[in-house]
Order: structure tokens, then sequence, then C-alpha cells
């Protein structure tokens, strides 16, 4: 535990000149086997555009929730299977930048894709869109698990940020495949400190967080 403590500190500290606030890691310095696919750095996502504050793929989160998740996958490991993470801290100029798509109603680029049911006029009444989120404190990440060795995704059900009933962790209308691979990952979570999202099966933040009211808008590079 010294040893991980210490290789936090320094990650926190030093990766490639970038100065973190004090008690944010690297993730993936510290866990090269968890995946990473930053979807808000490219444009494979529901803006259909790279996104404001993302400039590399690197894996920002607090030291406890990199604590945790390596935990996580260290369980995972043993049956060829790994964590990938689409997203984890998000800069407040993100969510600034999907507030302002949100407004503009002609923008439909990724609708067929991300939410072929919900209107757009409808996503903040809805929850889809709002102007805080948990992701800028650092302790929230959206992941699935996949197979360590093609990548391929464990089927979920439904896509990664999908809006829609489809997407809501205990959502009736699936599998048993389907559901038993939902609930290898909340399960997971949930037994290193993780709490889930009613709407998104994706979505946990580490239940003890260190800035449960302090948001982040440094970028991610």
């Amino acid at each position: 535990m010294k040893k991980l403590a210490l290789l936090l500190f320094f990650v926190s500290t030093s990766i490639l000149g970038q100065q973190l606030p004090t008690n944010f890691v690297y993730l993936n310095e510290l866990a090269p086997s968890i995946q990473i696919e930053l979807r808000y750095l490219g444009t494979h996502n529901f803006i259909g555009k790279p996104i404001d504050g993302y400039i590399k793929n690197k894996l920002i989160v607090t030291a406890p929730t990199a604590k945790a998740l390596i935990k996580v996958q260290k369980q995972l490991e043993p049956f060829g299977l790994s964590l990938k993470i689409y997203d984890a801290y998000r800069p407040q100029k993100a969510v600034d930048h999907f507030v302002r798509w949100a407004k503009k109603l002609s923008d439909t680029l990724m609708k067929n894709e991300f939410y072929p049911k919900v209107p757009k006029s409808e996503l903040f009444k809805q929850g889809y869109i709002a102007s805080k989120s948990g992701h800028s404190r650092g302790s929230t990440v959206d992941l699935t698990i996949v197979d360590a060795k093609s990548g391929s995704p464990l089927d979920m059900g439904s896509p990664y940020d999908f809006f829609g009933k489809e997407s809501h962790p205990l959502h009736q209308q699936l599998n048993k495949t389907q559901k038993a691979n939902r609930l290898l990952l909340r399960n997971l979570m949930l037994q290193h400190g993780f709490k889930p999202y009613e709407n998104e099966w994706w979505h946990f933040t580490l239940r003890n967080e260190p800035f449960p009211n302090n948001y982040f808008d440094f970028s991610i590079q």
C-alpha cells in the first residue's frame, strides 16, 4: 500500500509536465491494463464533435477512485476481462459545451444513434443534460467490461451514452446475458465503494469522494 501511495503521489504531481490539483492522478499511468476510449476526445459521441477541454486520451480521476478501480481490474483480469473507461474527470468547460449544444435544437447530427426516441427539446427536462456534472468532481466514471485481448465489450443491452430507458440499469426488457453482464459490472463496482446512477448502467461515483462540493475546470492533457 505504501508503494502504491508513493506512486499515486508521483503521478499526480509530475506526469508529462502537467500539474494536476492535489489528490488527482492519471489512471492510465497507474493501471495501463485498463482500456481507455475517451469518447469526448473524438467525434463518436452524442454531439458528433470533439468536446471542449478534451485534449489528450488521458484518464484523470481522484486518487481514491484510482485505487478502487485498480481493485476492480484485478478481479477481472484472471477471467480475461478488463475495464474499459469512456469518461472520468470531465472539465466544467465540457459540461458548458453540452449545455450550449442542447440549446441549439437544429443540431441533431447524432440523433439516430444516441437519442432516437427523445426530442432534443426534452433533454434538459428528462435529465440527460444538466449545467453541472458529478464527473467534474473527479470521482465519477463511465465504463464497461470488455474482453482483455480483443477489446470487444460485453453485451450490456444498450450502447454507451444512449439516451433512453434501455440504458436504465434495471431495465427489464433485456435478455439473460445482458442482465447478467450489467449485474456483474454493478456488483463489482458496489463491492469496491462505488454507487450507481439510476438512469445509466455505465455511470458510477465513488461513495466517499474527496471533493463532493467542488467542480473543477482544468483541461485533460
